[in-house]
């Protein structure tokens, strides 16, 4: 099978072509990009084509998804915080590039879509864990655009049979996430701080908690989806109930890291949610032989990988 990844020069997507590629059944990988953060690919295996092109332009994501058996829409404007400073272009590139994504699938008749949403659509619902049927209540245009993009996608398995997967995804990281942006993870952002000897940066107290995900395991429920075509009626969390606070992961770092870890705290963000975790039995329910790398391992990873960069 041939597979397309939008957004696939980014950090998940440029994991998952990885993925793919030690994947039988995938021959070949496609990905689109227009590299505003994405990194064109430095090795060059023959089974991996990179097309440069738009979300917002159909003609661009219509050639792309001409012959492939499935899609995987990476492809997105991220960040809470530059949503709120325009959501004109988080609203153009995440919901309308979802709906050209969708519109050439259909026009292609590729069999299977699965689309990137986010855990920040349940917002201002303090709810723990997070279960899908759960309301969502978003507080960014940001998380409004990953709402729409799930709800598209539904919209397009009911109304016009295409089979697709709206997968919430929970503060993924893990090794090629940058952190040389303003919008960088908070991950990411820590590491940078370390490897040039600067505090740490935390908006708020540091008790804000998140459900942290491996890149690896977000891969793997990525491939296993689209290869076996698996669908759900509603969107599915992409995470396994893990709560672990900003002041946790410094904790960690410091059992690791050399030196003296220095924080400093600084005024929360607008349209940060204080607390997230994932109900994670749907995802279990569909991917039921996905493996959960630990938090504490996973880290590690990282943390070699970024310290030796």
């Amino acid at each position: 099978m041939e597979v397309l990844i939008t957004g696939g020069c980014g950090f998940i997507g440029t994991n998952l072509v990885d993925r793919m590629l030690n994947q039988s059944e995938v021959t070949r990988v496609r990905t689109l990009d227009n590299y505003e953060t994405g990194l064109r690919r430095s090795d060059s295996s023959p089974r991996v084509e990179e097309i440069e092109g738009d979300l917002r332009k159909y003609d661009d994501v219509l050639k792309a998804s001409e012959g492939v058996d499935a899609i995987v829409h990476l492809g997105a404007l991220p960040s809470v915080p530059r949503s709120i400073k325009d959501p004109v272009a988080t609203n153009a590139v995440n919901v309308f590039g979802t709906l050209n994504v969708l519109e050439a699938a259909r026009s292609n008749g590729v069999q299977h879509v699965s689309v990137a949403s986010s855990s920040s659509v349940y917002g201002a619902n303090p709810t723990l864990p997070k279960s899908e049927t759960l309301a969502t209540l978003p507080l960014s245009p940001y998380a409004v655009s990953k709402l729409a993009t799930e709800a598209y996608a539904n919209a397009y398995q009911t109304s016009y049979n295409l089979s697709t997967l709206a997968f919430r995804f929970f503060n993924v990281f893990g090794p090629l996430q940058r952190a040389d942006h303003v919008y960088a993870a908070v991950i990411p952002k820590f590491l940078d701080a370390l490897k040039h000897d600067r505090p740490l940066t935390i908006h708020g107290d540091g008790e804000q908690s998140r459900d942290f995900t491996s890149i690896h395991a977000v891969t793997d429920a990525l491939t296993k989806a689209a290869v076996r075509r698996v669908t759900n009626a509603s969107p599915v969390n992409l995470a396994f109930g893990t709560r672990t606070s900003l002041n946790e992961v410094v904790r960690m770092l410091q059992d690791i890291h050399p030196k003296r870890i220095l924080v400093e705290y600084v005024e929360p963000r607008i349209g940060d949610v204080k607390h997230s975790q994932a109900s994670s039995q749907v995802l279990e329910d569909i991917l039921p032989d996905l493996v959960q790398p630990s938090f504490e391992a996973s880290l590690k990873e990282v943390y070699d990988w970024y310290m030796g960069l």
